[in-house]
């Protein structure tokens, strides 16, 4: 049965994740068991007492407010009240975490890249202009004076891009291991509210500054945290702040911060906008600083939100932090964050109210969220679709690793998937949800977790180390000795053939990789790859390092039925349904010839990962 769900199961497993969502089926429990509480708690903020809290329900917390734990981490934070499990959750800047590495930069940035040209056109440009760009000067003499220009222009592209990628897997690495769950799950938060792309940054350092910003002010105050994203040179490039001045502001910012950062459309005009735009122009970066050049700065008076007076950026935060709806709307999303997608119109003002009562404090908020019984009621009891990366953190977390490993990829993982780090879609971050499932994501969910039980050795090539096709032809026939202008013809080395009707063969990208004498395309882009490998730090290439039949071992595991269980509790927060659960037990029991576990030992391990496998390429394994 399984197997053949596992190669059928697209459009049936996305459907089978929705009708669980729709059924319930993962829903409250006899009263022993303590999984979900009764319906009367929806909506109800009253804390449960130490009488309604049980070891589900801390797995449940762990899993909502982090990456959820291995059976020793659940048991510990179960063994706490669950006052005191959310308050250390909560409370995190208590935790010692010293033990995390920082990010270990390759040293690829000079000082001279910035300001950074938008497009090699751009840095072309600056470059005949200026007589250099970049901090390289172009050749008074020869061939092809501008290729260094080129060259560098290039080189930061590739460098970044990959830099950034090694950033990714370091903030795995934290939230794998990371003894303050909460922290990383926030910053994750943020990531996606104040939405801003390394695509149009491209600057890791920047992107690494605004993460230290969420995790300075995570679980802080709201004010703290606006302010600061304000001020944020990462924030500033991404929305275009340098183009916001007196007498011609740039909305770009002004329009964000409004309906997506803080009060949500319809609860301010057009000329609101324009209005906190002028109080923004003149804020901008040099470099990794916050600047505000005051003779670009509109000093004169502006009408916003029914307010009249010579606001600055700042003066235009408390304006909006002093509207109800921006409590309501921070309160919100942080509530569909970590508990469900439909909080009712009454549970929304009450959250507001608290949010603002409390000065915008996070951490009260959150505290009141983890600990009420709204929070462990049927609807928000397993029921939240894994996000990519949670997905795999997760993934790795209960299989009790301590290392992110380098095969398979996280980046390309969780790309695939929908969800790459330091890269959200657009300003508004990723939708979430629902979007996170469609037949091809499934599949290639079940994918990953084939390649981390069962690593492809053969077939796997380090996506940081390898360039474009066009490129690694280039590259080859440098190497072989051809010159530059023919060696960025694509094709065969025959491109300079006539076709059948006289027209040379090259395209139009051929035709211009060579046009301007100046400069070659093609080689430039080449020549920046070749540097940014030479220069960035390779990514580790380890594999998971699991021992199932260990794991069996260490829980003194007797039957395939005991071992079904076990992997059963561990890994799913929805039970699965009986006759699944029997088609498992069948399956382990056919595949070790025995359902005793003793005398299957010495051959127990792979047909444990492949029960794993199935077991992680359920519909159920997919809920939170």
């Amino acid at each position: 049965m399984y197997p053949h769900r596992l190669a059928a199961w697209g459009t049936a497993a996305a459907l089978g994740v929705f009708l669980i969502l729709a059924s319930g089926a993962h829903a409250a429990e006899s009263k022993q068991e303590l999984r979900a509480g009764p319906a009367a708690w929806i909506g109800d903020l009253t804390p449960i007492t130490d009488a309604d809290w049980s070891r589900d329900r801390a797995a449940h917390l762990l899993e909502r407010a982090g990456f959820g734990g291995t059976p020793e981490e659940i048991d510990r934070l179960a063994a706490m009240t669950p006052a005191a499990a959310v308050r250390w959750l909560v409370e995190y800047q208590k935790v010692e975490n010293t033990h995390l590495r920082p990010f270990d930069e390759s040293g690829i940035y000079d000082p001279p890249v910035e300001p950074f040209p938008k497009s090699r056109a751009d840095a072309v440009r600056m470059a005949k202009a200026n007589g250099e760009a970049m901090g390289v000067k172009v050749k008074p003499g020869g061939e092809r004076p501008l290729q260094p220009v080129v060259n560098r222009f290039f080189y930061w592209l590739r460098a970044d891009y990959l830099e950034i990628r090694r950033a990714g897997q370091w903030w795995a690495q934290r939230m794998l291991t990371t003894p303050r769950p909460l922290e990383e799950k926030l910053a994750l938060f943020w990531h996606g509210h104040f939405a801003t792309s390394d695509d149009k940054v491209r600057d890791y350092r920047k992107m690494l500054q605004q993460l230290e910003l969420f995790y300075q002010h995570g679980n802080g105050n709201f004010r703290d945290l606006l302010v600061g994203v304000a001020k944020d040179p990462a924030m500033l490039v991404f929305l275009d702040a340098g183009d916001n001045v007196k007498g011609r502001p740039n909305e770009n910012f002004g329009r964000e911060i409004l309906e997506l950062f803080t009060m949500g459309v319809g609860n301010y005009t057009e000329t609101d906008i324009r209005e906190a735009a002028r109080a923004f122009t003149g804020w901008t970066n040099d470099s990794l600083k916050f600047v505000v050049k005051t003779d670009l700065h509109d000093d004169d008076e502006k009408k916003f939100l029914g307010r009249s007076g010579n606001f600055d950026g700042v003066g235009v935060i408390d304006i909006v932090l002093e509207q109800d709806v921006t409590a309501r709307f921070i309160a919100a999303k942080l509530y569909r964050y970590f508990v469900r997608e439909d909080p009712s119109p009454e549970l929304v003002v009450q959250l507001g109210k608290l949010f603002k009562e409390k000065h915008y404090a996070i951490a009260p908020l959150l505290t009141t969220i983890f600990l009420s019984r709204d929070f462990y009621s049927p609807p928000s009891y397993a029921t939240q679709i894994k996000s990519p990366v949670q997905l795999i953190v997760s993934t790795y977390k209960k299989l009790g690793l301590s290392e992110i490993p380098g095969a398979p990829d996280f980046d390309v993982g969780t790309r695939d998937l929908g969800q790459e780090l330091f890269y959200p879609p657009n300003v508004a971050g990723w939708k979430g949800g629902r979007t996170w499932i469609t037949p091809a994501t499934l599949l290639q969910r079940g994918d990953f977790v084939r390649d981390v039980l069962f690593p492809d050795f053969v077939n796997f090539q380090p996506p940081d180390r390898q360039m474009p096709d066009t490129n690694r032809e280039v590259a080859l026939r440098i190497a072989q000795g051809v010159d530059i202008t023919k060696a960025t013809i694509e094709g065969d080395g025959n491109a300079n053939m006539a076709s059948a009707n006289g027209e040379n063969s090259m395209s139009m990208f051929n035709q211009m990789a060579d046009a301007d004498e100046g400069y070659n395309t093609r080689f430039g882009s080449t020549e920046g790859w070749t540097e940014a490998f030479r220069r960035v730090k390779p990514i580790p290439r380890q594999t998971a390092q699991l021992n199932f039949t260990q794991m069996v071992a260490k829980a003194q595991l007797k039957t395939t039925t005991e071992v079904v269980d076990y992997f059963l509790a561990r890994f799913l927060r929805a039970p699965l349904a009986a006759d699944e659960r029997q088609a498992l037990i069948d399956f382990l029991t056919k595949e070790l010839a025995s359902d005793r576990i003793e005398p299957a030992a010495s051959y127990l391990e792979e047909p444990a990962r492949l029960l794993v496998h199935l077991i992680m390429s359920t519909p159920e394994y997919q809920l939170s």
